[in-house]
């Protein structure tokens, strides 16, 4: 059966659920979002009305949130690369660490990002402001979780390190991370040489100049 995903390659969390795909070599129809394809974008609406990317459909079921459609890989299309540890304590620690990603870099990234596409008037310089020392205080924390470590959570890539690749991308372009956070910049590194999360970055360098901040050149 078919696995279709609807996705932009642009986008950090279309890009959490393609490194999962990746890694396993998953087969899987792209419904690429773009206002250039009308047609898939009704499709999407259709499927999931509060329109936020990406989804997966799975013969009849509906996957949302890229989360949940690892998880939903992992369980039903598994694959020689487990991103869910199957010992309950490992998959705990695995869980807590994506959602330190989506919640404390992903979520202050995008509220810059977002901040910057709004009439001047309209500008939350005290929500930028919070955004940034959010972000610098969970590189600290990041920095200091990641001593001796290769992957997020114990020595194998797991679902913490498919969310972590393209938000540190992101969050380094946003709010560059300073270089007294070695350990963080070494592992954003490895996530870079990853061939999953390598092949996503390259699907995703046409829409560099979409960048609201200015892509730097570089990665």
């Amino acid at each position: 059966m078919t696995l279709t995903l609807y996705a932009h390659p642009f986008s950090s969390y279309s890009q959490k659920a393609l490194i999962a795909l990746y890694e396993n070599g998953t087969p899987f129809e792209w419904r690429l979002l773009s206002h250039e394809n009308p047609q898939v974008l009704e499709e999407f609406a259709a499927l999931w009305p509060l329109k936020r990317f990406p989804v997966l459909v799975d013969g009849s079921h509906t996957v949302i949130e890229a989360s949940i459609i690892i998880e939903h890989l992992d369980l039903h299309h598994p694959g020689p690369v487990r991103l869910i540890p199957e010992n309950a304590a490992d998959a705990l620690e695995v869980r807590m660490l994506d959602r330190f990603f989506d919640n404390y870099i992903s979520t202050p990234q995008q509220k810059i990002v977002f901040d910057s596409l709004r009439p001047e008037a309209e500008r939350d310089t005290r929500g930028v402001t919070d955004a940034r020392a959010m972000l610098d205080t969970a590189y600290d924390w990041l920095d200091k979780h990641m001593a001796g470590r290769e992957w997020a959570a114990g020595g194998h890539f797991s679902l913490a390190d498919c969310g972590a690749a393209p938000f540190l991308f992101y969050a380094d372009w946003t709010h560059r991370i300073d270089t007294s956070f070695a350990n963080v910049i070494a592992y954003r590194q490895r996530l870079l040489k990853r061939p999953s999360f390598a092949r996503a970055v390259d699907e995703a360098r046409p829409y560099r100049p979409l960048f609201p901040l200015g892509a730097p050149a570089r990665d």
